[in-house]
């Protein structure tokens, strides 16, 4: 792919067959995935590197995109795993000292393709109706024939297996050595700043790839676990399904974001569902059912647990509900010592409202002690 110049045509095809004409940032090419759509203000940057967001083509809904500009240090990754990105407007300047980069460059250096001057409410108010569907942001091809055959290159979400893609390839330690808590953490498409809330607490840890070896977990001796966000579909996952029962044998403090959750659900036999647009940004309400209190949540999410296979389970109490549609939110095992949040309790971006989560998982940490 070659790099853009601000005067060249985009063009944006859905599966549907709606075709929207744009502008191109970033560099030239041709590129697909799911289309979703984040509600953020703020947090490109980390929005763009989380790797949840692999094989999507991601809406900014935020008028203007880039105003801040971007910081090396906000980043999620190691690099930009979206597909494709489409905004209304790009901001070329930005206004914080702090920054290094302006966000074309910055998606130059990562070689993803743009395309802005969309009008995205236009947009999400149609996928919101429709429905999750591919996409694809090209350049290249202006005639509707040929950005058809491309398009249906595209792979479909439902069934797509993406965890051991962004996955460490081999497994590292983090933290203190001569820490009393050590935690087997397996990456399924982890965030940095999950890791840093671990540290934050003190933690060991050793962090494993999604397809892991169960000897090698158990020979860590770790006091816990903990599953890790990712992309894709998790009934496409059987063989971290199959680990995560494994671990609640156990019987040690297991901990599963987003992702995480989903399989948590699905080794108790708890079907998950693909949704129809998902959750995505920083300002989801969520009701803590235990305490009856309310928190601001961030959310990456396309697919949910099934609710009425989990009102049938009597081994498994909800624990938190999404107060937009009743999904839920949150779940534990009343005779384990294992529980998951669909949401980011890290919240970056977002609100730090659920970061009480870690304190309760570590809580069961130091009581294994005891």
């Amino acid at each position: 792919m070659a790099i853009n110049n601000s005067n060249t045509t985009a063009w944006l095809l859905l599966q549907d067959g709606t075709l929207l004409k744009g502008k191109s940032f970033g560099v030239k090419g041709t590129s697909g995935g799911e289309l979703c759509f984040n509600t953020g203000m703020t947090g490109y940057q980390e929005v763009f590197t989380d790797p949840s967001y692999t094989g999507q083509v991601l809406i900014m809904n935020n008028a203007y995109i880039g105003n801040y500009g971007v910081k090396t240090e906000d980043v999620e990754s190691d690099s930009v795993k979206i597909n494709a990105l489409v905004c209304k407007n790009i901001s070329e300047r930005y206004s914080r000292m702090t920054a290094n980069n302006n966000i074309e460059n910055y998606l130059i250096e990562n070689n993803i393709v743009a395309i802005h001057d969309i009008d995205t409410r236009f947009l999400v108010r149609h996928i919101r109706s429709k429905g999750a569907m591919n996409a694809i942001v090209s350049t290249e091809y202006d005639d509707i024939k040929d950005l058809q055959a491309e398009l249906v290159k595209v792979p479909d979400m439902a069934g797509l297996e993406l965890s051991s893609k962004v996955s460490t390839k081999e497994t590292y330690f983090l933290g203190n050595s001569n820490s009393r808590i050590r935690i087997a953490v397996i990456d399924y498409g982890i965030k940095k700043n999950i890791l840093k809330c671990l540290l934050d607490r003190g933690a060991y840890l050793k962090v494993f790839p999604a397809k892991c070896d169960l000897v090698e977990l158990i020979d860590f001796k770790p006091k816990g676990f903990f599953l890790s966000n990712g992309p894709g579909d998790p009934a496409a996952m059987g063989y971290a399904e199959n680990m995560v029962r494994l671990l609640l044998q156990t019987n040690k403090p297991l901990f599963g974001i987003c992702l995480g959750h989903q399989l948590l659900a699905r080794a108790c036999g708890i079907p998950t569902y693909k949704m129809h647009y998902g959750h995505r940004g920083l300002n989801h309400p969520v009701l803590n059912v235990l305490n009856g209190k309310s928190e601001i949540t961030t959310q990456n999410h396309g697919f949910a647990i099934d609710a009425d296979a989990v009102s049938k389970n009597e081994k498994i109490e909800i624990t938190h509900i999404n107060l937009n549609d009743g999904s839920i939110e949150g779940i534990r095992l009343k005779y384990l010592q294992a529980s998951s949040v669909q949401f980011h309790p890290e919240a970056t971006p977002g609100t730090h409202d659920s970061r009480y989560l870690f304190d309760n998982f570590f809580d069961q940490l130091h009581n294994s002690y005891r």
